[in-house]
């Protein structure tokens, strides 16, 4: 067996799309599964990433010579919605594109049940939830470094914080808030400033004034860092992972926190039902200030966070790998 698998624009996404893939691959590695990340249409199967036009192309011609189309379903266009500059105008031609695009899989990989009730919207094609998943290995030390990245940011303990891209969707302005309601505390977002990661133009082009004012307009206590080049230092010098995100296919950051013995507080949407409140996190729909208070307490805190890595374990690539490679022997 043999797969082509493809990532376009693979250069310019990062975030958990990106680690996604990375993820993916290593799996394959893992499992001695041959594959190539070109374009390939003499593999057996064709593992697309991303549904840009190239990739809708070459489903297209996959499908006529009767080669296995599998698509990840990262993208959808509630998703999409407030995410950088004209995302929420974008997002309306989207959706009638992506079902067109996601019709011609044989089969979609969800990555959580939620969004495989999303997808049903979508198209009729065959349909797994397999979870991104993390990686552990990425992690491993993260303990080592908290005095590091306390000092470096001037934090003091215990810090509330956020790790991925800058955007509204995620929750921004309600991150913004909670900080200025509580000035005592320090708030941190560990990411990049921007969706896609890039520097000046592109920077500047993507990132949504209201994003930049809300960012600028912070109070003292919340700080941005923008990338860092050991992630592993966000989740050693943060205590209380703070995810109020609106809408998300799975979380990868949650996921890393959580095996990092990080209690959650996230918003309470339908992506989350299968985390349990009080047990291995705290949820919210608005007031997520009385929850970050009850973390506070090192007991609590310790508890949750304890709970939330035992949680965190079914999604190893150990545990998940297997689940891709066995629907790969299943298509073929």
């Amino acid at each position: 067996m043999r797969v082509s698998h493809y990532f376009e624009w693979e250069e310019t996404i990062t975030g958990g799309q990106k680690q996604s893939v990375k993820n993916q691959r290593k799996i394959l590695k893992q499992n001695d599964v041959q594959y190539t990340t070109e374009p390939d249409l003499s593999a057996d199967i064709l593992h697309l990433n991303n549904m840009g036009p190239r990739s809708t192309y070459l489903a297209r011609k996959a499908r006529n010579k009767d080669i296995k189309v599998v698509v990840h379903a990262h993208q959808t266009a509630e998703d999409f919605k407030n995410s950088f500059k004209f995302s929420n105008v974008i997002s309306k031609p989207l959706k009638p594109y992506l079902k067109y695009a996601y019709s011609l899989a044989d089969h979609i990989i969800c990555p959580s049940g939620y969004n495989r009730e999303v997808m049903d919207n979508y198209t009729d094609a065959s349909k797994t939830v397999i979870s991104n998943g993390f990686d552990p290995e990425k992690l491993e030390g993260f303990e080592d470094l908290r005095g590091e990245y306390l000092e470096k940011y001037d934090l003091k303990p215990p810090v509330v914080f956020n790790v991925g891209h800058v955007i509204k969707r995620k929750g921004l302005e309600t991150f913004i808030e909670t900080a200025r309601e509580m000035p005592e505390t320090d708030f941190v977002w560990f990411g990049f400033l921007n969706p896609t990661g890039g520097e000046g133009f592109t920077d500047e082009l993507l990132k949504s004034r209201d994003t930049k004012k809300l960012v600028e307009n912070s109070p003292d206590n919340c700080q941005f860092t923008g990338y860092v080049d050991d992630v592993r230092g966000a989740f050693a010098a943060g205590d209380i992972f703070f995810f109020p995100s609106k809408n998300e296919n799975e979380g990868m950051a949650l996921l890393e926190a959580m095996s990092c013995s990080k209690p959650l507080v996230v918003r309470d949407i339908s992506v989350y039902k299968w985390l349990e409140d009080g047990e291995n996190c705290l949820k919210a729909e608005n007031d997520f200030t009385s929850q970050i208070e009850k973390l506070k307490d090192e007991g609590l805190r310790s508890k949750i966070g304890s709970n939330a890595e035992d949680r965190s374990r079914e999604f190893e690539l150990d545990s998940v790998g297997d689940d891709l490679v066995s629907l790969y022997k299943e298509l073929v």
